[in-house]
């Protein structure tokens, strides 16, 4: 499967996974959602939507079956197919949300995957961005160590156009560090939640203190409730 194949099974059983769709509805959803399948047509969605019928990922469904039983003998439309994920197409969908190697950080893989972020655990959306933003420096470095060769040699246009893109690195490189800083500062802070509540569970299950009514001190004579020691050389306390 190509790397584009990859990031459209990837997308599309991400959608279904919200709820099942037409398959006009899902190439809409792509178009909006994830800006990158702007390119996409119907020709290359339909044959991954077989292939993941075909791998038991999806099945395909008939639409509202009131609707289609009235307007299909007077249109003569097909009845429209809804696709809807299997159980193994959320096993699967799982798995490559789980996937943190350099195919997640590439342009185009990671946008879609930054778009599903909300459905992916911390620690993988932190090694997601670690690993986009060391991916990005390691351009930087290179388009720097370009301009620096050539600059001599190229025209006021053609060196404004690579510092225009050595700028748009430079920018996402620094969304990706208030990105990575934001995810540790929630993690940091779900952690001290968690110490806290730890203690108050502690405190909880500690046993109540006894409170000592007529004893100050655990081995000493007991006290009044006023809180003072009889005097010896009192009578009355002969």
């Amino acid at each position: 499967m190509s790397r584009r194949s990859g990031v459209l099974e990837f997308a599309v059983l991400g959608l279904l996974r919200e709820s099942p769709m037409h398959g006009y509805e899902l190439r809409k959803r792509l178009n909006t959602s994830l800006g990158v399948f702007r390119a996409f047509s119907y020709g290359s969605l339909y044959p991954c939507l077989k292939t993941l019928v075909s791998n038991g990922w999806l099945i395909e469904e008939s639409g509202s079956a009131s609707q289609d039983a009235l307007t299909a003998p007077l249109s003569g439309r097909r009845a429209k197919i809804v696709y809807r994920l299997t159980a193994a197409g959320k096993e699967r969908f799982e798995e490559l949300l789980s996937h943190t190697g350099p195919d997640a950080w590439e342009d185009e893989h990671f946008g879609v995957r930054f778009a599903f972020f909300g459905q992916t655990s911390r620690d993988v959306r932190m090694r997601v961005l670690e690993g986009r933003r060391s991916r990005l420096e390691e351009r930087l470095d290179k388009m720097r160590a370009a301009m620096a060769r050539t600059r001599e040699r190229l025209d006021d246009y053609t060196l404004e156009l690579q510092r225009h893109g050595m700028e748009s690195v430079e920018r996402e490189v620094r969304w990706l560090n208030e990105l990575i800083e934001s995810e540790r500062s929630g993690r940091d802070q779900r952690d001290g939640t968690a110490g806290q509540d730890r203690a108050i569970e502690r405190d909880e299950d500690r046993p109540p203190q006894q409170e000592q009514d007529q004893s100050g001190d655990a081995d000493g004579p007991p006290r009044h409730r006023g809180g003072s020691r009889p005097d010896p050389s009192d009578d009355t306390a002969k």
